[in-house]
């Protein structure tokens, strides 16, 4: 039975801890940043304003432990979380084959191009009282100005993630005798795909943004008429946790997506 080398066993460990640094270097990273936020944010509401007009985070937590005891915030979560998913997977699903088409077909993308690039410099949000005419007040005119918020941004990352494919590996397929289909599923969708997955997550962020605004004007729950209505008596400690679970949920979203990625599509390449 041989013996056992203890400076192996020494230089495994070594290697096994310092692996482990930047992970733990990472989270202890995120503590310090939220804790210095919350600091600050303490310290200027309590110095320099009164509670009514911006709570201290101390307020908010209260007010949050409040409305989640007796179970009032989950509704307003439940319902915008859900026009958001609705309206960014449809926007996704119609944007990316449009984007694949447009970007490898220059006759598509010459049909299609004006109609892109005039549409999506009007705000989404633009259309919601259009929207509220021709289908009334319920779910669909939010859901749909949500989908007209992912589309374009969607679409015009995948146009830039077909025409950054390669031409070597195109020629390189075409050498090969591989077939426009299977240049097109084998070369150009995995190359594209990085750049689709961008897409959507800035997507995400807009479809937050997008939801708050329709909520405000035409809805009766969800966190953006959460935070219109409290305005009306001023509980500002009811504005200020919509906001913070606007940023919580949208982190939170953000990161599952990203985990998503790593497990199911970091082959085709880095997504950070």
């Amino acid at each position: 039975m041989s013996a056992v080398n203890p400076t192996v066993i020494a230089g495994g460990a070594r290697a096994q801890r310092a692996a482990r640094r930047p992970f733990l270097d990472s989270n202890w990273m995120y503590v310090v940043s939220i804790a210095s936020m919350l600091v600050i944010w303490q310290l200027v509401a309590s110095l320099f304003f009164r509670p009514e007009f911006f709570p201290t985070p101390l307020i908010v937590v209260r007010k949050g432990w409040e409305l989640v005891s007796d179970g009032s915030i989950w509704g307003h979560i439940g319902v915008s979380l859900a026009r958001i998913m609705s309206g960014f997977l449809i926007g996704s699903l119609i944007a990316a084959p449009i984007g694949l088409l447009m970007g490898s077909f220059k006759p598509i993308r010459t049909f299609f191009d004006p109609y892109t690039q005039f549409f999506r410099f009007i705000p989404s949000i633009a259309w919601l009282t259009p929207a509220v005419i021709w289908f009334g007040i319920g779910e669909t005119p939010k859901v749909l100005i949500i989908v007209y918020t992912t589309i374009f941004i969607v679409i015009i990352n995948t146009i830039v993630g077909v025409s950054n494919v390669s031409e070597n590996k195109i020629w390189a397929g075409r050498c090969l005798g591989a077939s426009a289909r299977q240049l097109f599923f084998h070369v150009t969708l995995p190359a594209t795909l990085p750049f689709i997955l961008t897409g959507m997550r800035l997507a995400m962020g807009n479809s937050f943004a997008t939801v708050v605004a329709a909520e405000m004007i035409a809805a009766d729950q969800g966190i953006g008429f959460l935070i219109f209505n409290s305005r009306l008596w001023m509980a500002t400690d009811i504005i200020f946790l919509a906001i913070v679970l606007l940023g919580v949920l949208g982190f939170t979203t953000d990161r599952i997506f990203r985990i998503l990625i790593r497990r199911f599509a970091h082959q085709y390449g880095p997504i950070e």
